[in-house]
């Protein structure tokens, strides 16, 4: 009896915070096109996230090129198919592996540092002085914050996916001496429209899932720095789970789409 009541208060605390997100959410797209738009802030944030990121995106994006040649190479060499590895490679890392590992890394390092922010701001009361003084904490603080990480992310992503094209072809260099010229061209024949288009769209979603789950944890903190490590963690948790929801809802909606 004990545990289905807890099953029970669980369960209802889950929909409840379900119930917050989504009109979090409504609200983050009312503020979105209300005027003033915070446009400076915008931009800082657009940099200081790209920024913060870039050189751990960056080495993610070499080691995942390295990592997925050689563990593949061995296996294509066995059935003579080794000159396939630069379609194979390419085609695994712009549609699905560079997308989502970059995104998680992403959830990681963004979404904990918005949460911890706004955890801290809301700790120490300067979202409420910024209510009393009459600024629109929501605007200035969320929505910037939302559309950034949205804006970033695939710019992020295209630079992990070449990072880990040029990752894999220094493998092929030194194991196949393949030149940078064969590799690239082969690399560019194999990617076509349906593969990178998709992978582009979705990391859009990606990065606003990553920005909201941020900053609906970190605004809504509860009181004392517990709440500011517990909002933490829960947004890092929240976001990569919802980051693989949103990657199989996309593969399965483009392979209807190629299908038809």
């Amino acid at each position: 009896m004990l545990r289905f009541d807890v099953m029970t208060k669980q369960l209802k605390s889950f929909f409840i915070e379900i119930g917050e997100l989504s009109l979090f959410t409504s609200r983050f797209f009312k503020e979105t096109f209300k005027q003033p738009f915070e446009l400076k802030e915008l931009l800082q944030q657009c940099y200081q996230i790209g920024n913060r990121s870039l050189l751990l995106v960056s080495i993610t994006g070499f080691i995942i090129g390295l990592v997925l040649t050689l563990q593949t190479r061995p296996t294509l060499m066995e059935f003579g198919a080794v000159s396939w590895m630069p379609s194979m490679v390419s085609i695994s890392i712009v549609r699905e592996i560079g997308p989502i590992i970059t995104a998680l890394v992403c959830a990681g390092k963004i979404g904990s540092g918005i949460s911890a922010e706004l955890g801290s701001m809301r700790v120490t009361e300067q979202i409420d002085a910024m209510e009393v003084s009459g600024i629109n904490p929501f605007k200035y603080l969320v929505v910037t914050r939302i559309l950034a990480v949205t804006f970033m992310l695939p710019l992020l992503i295209i630079i992990a996916d070449t990072i880990a094209l040029f990752g894999s072809f220094l493998v092929e260099n030194a194991k196949g001496n393949v030149s940078f010229v064969l590799f690239f061209n082969q690399v560019l024949d194999a990617l076509k429209f349906g593969d990178v288009v998709p992978a582009t769209i979705k990391s859009f979603f990606f990065g606003a899932a990553i920005g909201l789950i941020g900053c609906f944890k970190g605004y809504n903190c509860k009181k004392g720095t517990a709440g500011v490590g517990k909002a933490t963690n829960t947004a890092v948790v929240t976001a990569s789970l919802l980051l693989f929801i949103i990657d199989f809802i996309a593969v399965f909606v483009t392979d209807i789409f190629f299908e038809l």
